[in-house]
């Protein structure tokens, strides 16, 4: 089973890649790690990757997606694979398609994670950090998690935000890529969504993100 992951941040996608991960026993790929693999052990692609890197430019594709390819393909991905956090806008999307094709490599599953932009956005700046737990959920904007003034939930620890959560200003730059449906990251996806309506090789999920875990979870499994 290989598998796109898309969604917003915010909208759980990390969770709900580690339930697939445990319940399919498939490698969880994310696209930021293989960049930090290449460089750390100097391959050619990390090479090539950090000279860009270094000077503040962006990686191009045609090294990106070679890394992405080697990294699908080694030997903990035979079961299959959940990528996840590439692609990032349609063009890489397509030259992703192209590159599977010509690897001989299916794409069986695209899931796309739907949440309010303002929703994602709330959840984020919501998270605060258990200072005993860091896994202890507590979010001031979710109800169900929501802590016990300023103390946490589950042990009454006290609580704390990460500087990058509050960054309103980061946050809406990484949802401004996300949410343009013409060329970004939701244009990525949606690419997907007209190839899958057009062949039954692609299994299109959508999944409401403003549901509970528990139960965004049981929505993906009944789907899959």
């Amino acid at each position: 089973m290989n598998i796109l992951f898309f969604g917003p941040n915010g909208s759980g996608k990390g969770t709900q890649g580690a339930i697939l991960k445990d319940k399919y026993k498939i490698s969880h790929i994310e696209s930021g790690a293989i960049f930090r693999v290449n460089i750390t052990n100097g391959t050619e692609l990390g090479k090539k990757a950090k000279d860009y890197i270094d000077r503040g430019d962006l990686v191009p594709d045609e090294i990106t997606i070679p890394m992405i390819l080697d990294r699908l393909q080694e030997e903990d991905c035979a079961k299959g694979w959940l990528l996840d956090g590439f692609p990032r806008n349609k063009n890489q999307a397509v030259k992703l398609h192209e590159a599977l094709n010509q690897a001989g490599m299916s794409l069986d599953i695209v899931i796309e994670i739907v949440l309010d932009r303002e929703i994602a956005k709330n959840r984020i700046m919501g998270r605060r950090l258990c200072v005993n737990d860091n896994n202890h959920p507590n979010n001031i904007f979710i109800d169900a998690i929501k802590p016990d003034g300023d103390k946490c939930r589950v042990c009454g620890g006290s609580l704390s935000a990460r500087s990058d959560d509050q960054d309103e200003a980061a946050i809406d730059k990484r949802h401004s890529i996300y949410y343009d449906a013409e060329t970004g990251t939701l244009a990525a996806s949606y690419y997907f969504k007209d190839l899958a309506a057009k062949s039954d090789k692609i299994k299109y999920i959508t999944l409401d993100g403003k549901a509970s875990v528990k139960d965004v979870a049981a929505e993906l499994t009944a789907k899959l």
